[in-house]
């Protein structure tokens, strides 16, 4: 095996920029690397966190629940309670969206349970968010489009059940 090598910390801005503009290429994997070499250089660097956070989440279409775990276990770890409620929705919402783009026999439970998740999320985020930041509000919203144009999410142990409304 390889042994890895440290990146220097006065490189870590540099590296981050990087890894946004592979997110950016659709090359999750690249970015994921790079943020994986920050995180061992700066363990606490949550802008890596973050950035790791949504390459993992680029590629859930093509990966499996080992990757969904590496994402929450980051959230988790996100430094204010506002980020983990968000990117907590973000990671629950994009496995919907990767399950539904799968298709096939079996995805529509499990991507309205993760859907829903996400929306729960969102509210939590909502309710701890920082002036003037409506972006889990977006989220949310967008997450109730998606029930709408895939009326079959709403599928609950072979129960219909009405969407979750704000109040």
């Amino acid at each position: 095996m390889f042994e890895l090598k440290r990146l220097s910390t006065s490189a870590i801005p540099s590296a981050l920029a990087k890894a946004e503009r592979y997110r950016l290429l659709n090359e999750p994997e690249e970015a994921q690397s790079i943020c994986e070499d920050v995180l061992h250089a700066d363990p606490a660097n949550a802008d890596a966190a973050r950035t790791l956070i949504l390459a993992l989440t680029d590629s859930f279409p093509h990966q499996d629940g080992k990757t969904v775990s590496r994402a929450q276990d980051l959230v988790a770890k996100l430094p204010s309670e506002y980020e983990r409620a968000y990117f907590g929705g973000l990671v629950a919402e994009r496995r919907a969206r990767a399950l539904l783009g799968k298709g096939g026999p079996g995805r529509t439970l499990p991507a309205g349970d993760w859907l829903r998740e996400a929306m729960r999320a969102f509210e939590r985020a909502e309710a701890v968010k920082p002036a003037d930041n409506d972006d889990a509000l977006l989220r949310w919203n967008a997450c109730a489009r998606l029930f709408q144009r895939h009326p079959e999410l709403m599928m609950v142990d072979e129960e219909r059940t009405a969407p979750v409304m704000l109040e």
